[in-house]
């Protein structure tokens, strides 16, 4: 899961156009991008992914773009989809992309986890 620095630099330098408040922070091999502390995005062998979920996934799927598999392609798939390089070149096409992934994380920050389980009130 290495990353370039050259492509570390590209990719914050196009989603902090995009994405107030974007920073990075290095983990396991590979970069977590974050908005403000929403955890929205990571980078892996110089690829980005955005976190999708049952809403925004479809759109992903429709355009070939697969999900991010950190034990490589027969492994466990996590819920970030691959974002294409063209898409990541275009900042206007890029921000609408980036604020739905924005907006999964503030969703999934709101459910209670699984490990949790429900709220008691």
């Amino acid at each position: 899961m290495s990353v370039s620095p050259s492509f570390r630099t590209f990719a914050l330098d196009q989603l902090g156009r995009c994405v107030p408040s974007v920073r990075a922070r290095a983990m396991f091999g590979g970069v977590g991008i974050y908005a403000g502390e929403l955890f929205f995005a990571l980078i892996a062998d110089d690829t980005v992914y955005f976190k999708v979920d049952d809403e925004t996934r479809p759109e992903f799927e429709r355009r070939g773009l697969g999900p991010f598999r950190p034990s490589g392609e027969h492994g466990e798939v996590m819920q970030y989809y691959r974002v294409s390089e063209d898409l990541l070149e275009d900042v206007e096409a890029l921000r609408s992309w980036a604020e739905q992934a924005v907006e999964v994380a503030r969703r999934a920050r709101r459910r209670p986890s699984r490990k949790q389980g429900p709220r008691r009130i």
